[in-house]
């Protein structure tokens, strides 16, 4: 069997290195992936935002089935088109793909649906923005309407940051058409949690919860950053929560996309805050999380092609979806400055025996030698029977990588160790 997956980070690598575990998968072909993952997949350089060329090499290449991962080509329609050529895909099309797409569309959304979220105001005025952040309560959250690689969202502790972030979203178009609307919404406290679920539009399977670490350095300090880290499960997420979860808000999204025409089928991923009058959606994405993922997939017992043809199928029902007791961490290993500006083509060396531990997010060759390609080069992880023996694996597993500038956190889990005492 050919199988065709959209992406190159290490979000795509967990997924590669799941769906191999298949017998019936014969070549793994990934558009572009990374050199860090050419033992594990066929890479072919092209960018994940030509759909076109990315349907004619699946047509050309005989591809039985197609994943498609990250969230630009979803919201572009890429499944759209793969299953227009006659490809069966994982992943939503870009009517429910707007989910994620558009903040503006997600609110609405769970407003009209009555589904837990933070109280907003949407605005297409800079200077309506800016009069609405003068008396509005604070600290607030102000986002951009579209996608933006993950940092279209500024937590504005004071009234001139948020006047800072809507001039630099709406006016300075820091990103671009996607800033053209924007959501300010209230502050919410509490642990968040990362749910991650398959869904056909019949039925919402969970995965294993998360929590990720946003910020750069030790002590949740620092700048965003696309994730250093992630454990899973979630201590903070109990059976009660998610029983509530269940009721209150997975079900209801996805009858809620359904009853506008816009079944999902694929992975719904949904980040929650555990407020003290109960869970509340913060975002939803469209697509499995990174670096959630990595932590997710090492803990699944069934087989992850299976699932996801039962998606494409809309017989989710029918299948097992089995996760470990265990637990698992992520140690993120970046390039010093990320994510700031930091050095590419560092030699970088993975030792033999925790190459089945690492995903590769950011790699290249260069003369023929593996070197470092990005901000996030590395997901070091590691499953165990429990949390703690499950951190101190993964930080083993960082002592077997090496490259000059090498960053990471040191205190991955530690807010979940201690939720634990």
């Amino acid at each position: 069997m050919k199988i065709l997956v959209v992406g190159g980070g290490g979000r795509e690598h967990a997924i590669i290195k799941k769906l191999n575990e298949n017998p019936a998968v014969d070549v793994i072909y990934a558009v572009p992936g990374n050199a860090g993952m050419a033992e594990d997949a066929e890479c072919v350089k092209i960018s994940v935002s030509d759909l076109d060329a990315i349907v004619d090499f699946a047509k050309s290449h005989f591809v039985d089935y197609a994943v498609v991962a990250p969230d630009n080509p979803l919201v572009d329609g890429c499944v759209d088109k793969l299953e227009e050529a006659g490809i069966p895909s994982f992943g939503p099309r870009a009517n429910a793909a707007i989910i994620e797409g558009s903040k503006v569309f997600s609110k609405n959304l769970m407003k009209k649906y009555g589904i837990p979220t933070a109280a907003y105001e949407v605005f297409t005025s800079a200077a309506d923005a800016l009069e609405y952040v003068k008396t509005c309560p604070i600290p607030t959250v102000v986002k951009a309407d579209g996608l933006a690689l993950g940092k279209g969202v500024v937590i504005a502790e004071t009234r001139e940051d948020a006047q800072a972030a809507i001039v630099s979203i709406m006016e300075d178009k820091k990103f671009g058409a996607s800033g053209d609307s924007i959501v300010i919404e209230e502050f919410l406290t509490g642990p968040e949690v990362s749910v991650l679920s398959f869904t056909d539009g019949k039925v919402v399977v969970p995965m294993v919860s998360s929590m990720d670490h946003k910020r750069a350095l030790d002590g949740d300090k620092g700048l965003n950053t696309g994730g250093m880290g992630t454990i899973a499960p979630n201590p903070y997420y109990t059976p009660e929560i998610a029983e509530r979860c269940m009721k209150e808000i997975f079900l209801p999204t996805m009858h809620a996309m359904n009853k506008e025409g816009r079944t999902f089928k694929g992975c719904l991923y949904f980040g929650l805050m555990l407020c003290a009058d109960g869970p509340k959606v913060i975002e939803y994405n469209c697509r499995f999380g990174d670096p959630e993922t990595q932590v997710v997939l090492p803990l699944l017992k069934s087989d992850l092609l299976t699932i996801m043809q039962a998606v494409t199928d809309e017989r989710l029902a029918d299948v097992e979806v089995e996760f470990s007791d265990g637990a698992a961490c992520c140690v993120v290993v970046a390039s010093d400055g990320y994510p700031g500006s930091y050095e590419k083509g560092r030699p970088l060396v993975i030792e033999d025996e925790v190459k089945d531990k690492v995903f590769v997010a950011g790699a290249a060759f260069k003369d023929g030698v593996l070197v470092t390609n990005g901000g996030r080069v590395l997901g070091c992880t590691a499953t165990a029977e429990d949390l703690p023996s499950a951190i101190k694996a993964a930080y083993e597993v960082v002592e077997k990588v090496h490259f000059d500038n090498a960053y990471f956190r040191h205190d991955i889990g530690a807010k979940a160790l201690k939720a634990l005492e």
